[in-house]
């Protein structure tokens, strides 16, 4: 079986960093706007050099995406490439900050994705959730509001907490009520942590309530009693190769710790991350996987029933997802 046969499932990746420049570029025309200057390299390529700026640039390209049509397009654009690559099942985290920050409602934002995830399940047959992640750079009461947001607003796809941003500056444990209060109203938890802070991070993301998956958590490697702790604990790690090379986490494929945490009995699964700001799609990360990093046809797909088990998809849906395999 090649790589493009096996069946996919992702659960990290960014929706607003779906979009590419191309697609940027024509809903900026279609609101009638500028792109903002500084956010391209090229026609091609977003401008960024290291983790910091591409978060600005994220943002500067966030801004662009404005209406209920554009989150639509930007969904359905992007479920439409996954599905052509083998994709069955991905989450979305979309973020209710951007969408706040250029008019939109959270009932707007919401219903623009789903119709975008419905478009594209009836076009590929293709299935997705969102899940909505606060900003750490907002500070623990912007987290805390995100989460009462998304919990009141109880969306039928909305189906996880997440939390993302820089890392190194604002570390997890002051976040525990946000996390709380997302546990709380019924949503799966994960959160960004162990990409640009160090094992330390990882423990603390560890102990915030309904944590059950953490975004990347590659760094545990530096800590081995950390990584047995997450193996004992059957956490699952979201690992995003391609992005950790592009942001230099890791110099090389073959230095990447994924094949080590795998075989310290890690459940890993998958992700894009950002995809076109790191020249990667969810089927060139299974690509590579197999290609570069030593993962059999067996194991890719393991990995793929690991982000289905893992998935914060209701039972019914998930069954029928892990039938598909």
């Amino acid at each position: 079986m090649s790589a493009a046969a096996i069946p996919k499932a992702e659960l990290h990746v960014h929706l607003e960093g779906t979009a590419d420049p191309a697609l940027i570029s024509r809903i900026a025309r279609r609101n009638f706007i500028e792109l903002p200057g500084g956010m391209l390299a090229n026609e091609h390529e977003f401008d960024w050099s290291d983790f910091l700026h591409f978060l600005q640039t994220y943002d500067l390209a966030a801004s662009v995406i404005r209406t209920p049509e554009d989150y639509r397009d930007v969904t359905f654009e992007y479920l439409a490439g996954c599905a052509q690559e083998g994709a069955i099942y991905v989450e979305l985290i979309a973020s209710p900050d951007h969408a706040t920050a250029v008019g939109l409602s959270d009932e707007e934002h919401f219903d623009a994705i789903a119709r975008g995830i419905d478009d594209a399940r009836e076009r590929f047959g293709i299935e997705a959730r969102i899940i909505a992640t606060c900003l750490r750079n907002r500070g623990v009461e912007g987290a805390e509001e995100v989460a009462r947001r998304v919990v009141a607003a109880a969306h039928p796809y909305v189906v996880g907490f997440n939390m993302a941003g820089d890392e190194a500056g604002f570390p997890p444990e002051p976040f525990a009520r946000a996390f709380a209060i997302a546990a709380d109203g019924g949503l799966g938890c994960t959160v960004h942590a162990g990409e640009h802070a160090g094992p330390e991070s990882v423990r603390g993301a560890m102990g915030l309530p309904g944590i059950t998956r953490i975004s990347h958590g590659v760094r545990a490697i530096e800590d081995p009693s950390l990584v047995e702790e997450i193996a004992e604990r059957g956490l699952v790690l979201e690992v995003c190769p391609g992005s950790n090379i592009a942001l230099g986490v890791y110099p090389s494929f073959e230095e990447h710790p994924l094949p080590a945490l795998h075989a310290a009995g890690v459940r890993v699964t998958l992700g894009s991350d950002d995809p076109p700001y790191f020249a990667t799609s969810i089927g060139r990360e299974y690509d590579i996987a197999g290609a570069r990093m030593g993962f059999g046809d067996g194991e890719l797909v393991d990995m793929t029933r690991t982000a289905l088990d893992a998935a914060f998809a209701d039972d019914a849906l998930k069954a029928d997802l892990l039938a598909r395999l």
